[in-house]
């Protein structure tokens, strides 16, 4: 297998790792979030797609660790600034399109910036490309552990790897319980949190929040407890960046070249676990490697959500998900390939109905010799318009311990969306070979535990109703050209009405006046650190 990341063409720099980790859905990453928070001493940085105050970090049994204590969000950053004076908290959230409005915490630059201590401090960043978000999902703590995945720290994403179809614990703000929903974050420490302080100061600063210069804290009491060890070894950052005027910024495509170099480079096998599947890069790479004289065969095993998790998801995305899907199945037919897509479920014992895992993490296995997690999805946009941030591992030679590592990432991942256990249940996972997908078919046709075989249905084929309605004109010819990204945005011409308008308006004159209030220091009693610098 020829190498995959590339310095320079596919990734931003390779760093080296003190200790890495891989955390699987979110009461692990939230518990570690946690423990890490309440060990603070300079900063918290936070950059994401969403934050919402009052999700609690910790649930059920894990409640005890709090002792009391607060482990929502905001109450516990306020919490920890007025026991520490020296500790600053940043939080950076995309200045979100108003079709989410009636989908997010209202009036947060209030609630989080005149609501808590002065130095908790909170921005919108608005500076993303037209009809463009900002998705990287990263934690930073004083420069000595990061996070980075996945995960949003908002509602409706907490769940245990269990994913029972009924959780007490699976509830935010008031909301009715939600369904099982999965996702994938990494925690690392070593020179790399370097870098990712490095990528969340431009970030701030691209945002209009000024400077920052956040000094790395010695520290000795970082730990954690990983759901899966990560690989050993360097690991490669790898972004995407759309092209913007005002803040000038470059277009970045490191994400889309790693995911068309990792398929391109495959021999065996290719695992994803995704959101979406509407890429037109990625398709046209599947299909080229399938088609490819003189290559081996390959197996490609997908584990995706049963469906769009909103309506408009289902409208914008499901058509073109489904339609290249069931054109990437008849090109592997036709070429000898193997080609499967799976969904993962729980049975409701109370109603007997099966009630489907929300896949929400962003994995790629390739041979067991590479990987790649992050917020990227196999979407168009994700490889070219979104700000995004994967980090990988590449194996040295076949079975040293990076690949093994990468294989127990793998058969951990797949074990759960099976709904496996014991040795003797996930060993024919570890084969990987041809029997590998006999066995997941098996599993997945018996219905006996979690993993089904995916429908490939859109919302039209559910509903005669809507049937009549199904777009016509989305039908593509995959070998020429695939969905173009104005999809994504066909219901933009929401932002004009008046609701929008409404609270558009609302939100920018609460704000303006809480602007005109003096602004607060946001200095240590100090005015600079040790080193001279700004905190």
């Amino acid at each position: 297998m020829k190498r995959i990341i590339i310095p320079g063409r596919n990734c931003w720099t390779v760093e080296e790792v003190g200790e890495a980790g891989v955390l699987v859905d979110g009461r692990a990453y939230y518990r570690e979030l946690y423990r890490a928070m309440k060990k603070a001493r300079r900063h918290i940085v936070m950059t994401g797609w969403q934050f919402d105050s009052d999700v609690s970090l910790l649930r059920g049994e894990d409640l005890d660790e709090a002792r009391g204590g607060e482990a929502r969000l905001l109450p516990m950053l306020d919490e920890l600034c007025r026991a520490n004076p020296e500790l600053h908290v940043y939080l950076l959230a995309w200045d979100f399109s108003l079709l989410l409005a009636m989908e997010r915490e209202w009036m947060q630059h209030l609630l989080f910036n005149w609501t808590t201590n002065e130095r908790v401090r909170f921005r919108f960043d608005a500076s993303s490309p037209l009809y463009g978000a900002h998705h990287q999902k990263l934690v930073v703590i004083d420069g000595a552990v990061a996070f980075s995945g996945g995960m949003d720290v908002c509602d409706c994403r907490w769940d245990d790897r269990t994913h029972a179809a009924r959780s007490p614990w699976r509830c935010d703000s008031g909301r009715e319980p939600h369904g099982p929903y999965h996702d994938v974050q990494a925690v690392l420490t070593g020179p790399v949190v370097d870098r990712l302080t490095e990528l969340f100061e431009a970030r701030w600063a691209h945002s209009g929040g000024g400077e920052l210069r956040l000094p790395r804290v010695s520290r000795d009491d970082v730990g954690f407890c990983p759901s899966v060890p990560a690989p050993p070894g360097p690991v490669a950052l790898s972004r995407t960046f759309g092209k913007t005027l005002v803040p000038p910024q470059e277009a970045v495509q490191e994400v889309r070249a790693l995911f068309l170099d990792a398929i391109d480079a495959a021999d065996r096998f290719i695992y994803i676990e995704n959101q979406y599947f509407s890429s037109r890069a990625i398709f046209q790479a599947l299909v080229r490697r399938f088609r490819a004289a003189g290559r081996p065969r390959l197996q490609v095993v997908l584990v995706l959500p049963r469906q769009p998790e909103a309506l408009r998801e289902q409208l914008a995305m499901g058509v073109a998900q489904v339609r290249l899907l069931r054109t990437l199945e008849h090109v592997a037919r036709e070429t000898g390939h193997v080609f499967r897509v799976y969904c993962s479920a729980a049975r409701d014992e109370e109603t007997g109905a099966e009630v489907y895992t929300y896949i929400h993490s962003k994995v790629m296995v390739v041979d067991d010799a590479f990987l790649t997690l992050g917020s990227a999805n196999t979407t168009n946009r994700s490889l070219g318009l979104d700000s995004e941030l994967n980090l990988s591992w590449e194996a040295g030679a076949p079975g040293d311990a990076v690949a093994r590592a990468i294989r127990r990432v793998r058969v951990s991942l797949m074990a759960e969306h099976a709904g496996l256990g014991g040795v003797e249940g996930v060993a024919p996972l570890a084969r990987a070979d041809a029997r590998w997908v006999d066995f997941l078919d098996a599993v997945a046709e018996a219905g006996l535990h979690r993993l089904r075989p995916h429908p490939l249905e859109t919302v039209f084929d559910q509903s005669p109703l809507l049937k009549s309605l199904e777009p016509e004109e989305l039908i593509i010819d995959p070998e020429d050209s695939v969905l173009d990204e104005a999809l994504f945005e066909a219901l933009r011409g929401g932002e004009d009405g008046l609701f929008a308008s409404g609270i558009r308006l609302l939100s920018r004159w609460l704000v303006g006046v809480a602007e005109e209030r003096p602004h607060r220091a946001i200095l240590p009693a100090g005015g600079e650190d040790e080193d001279g610098r700004l905190p």
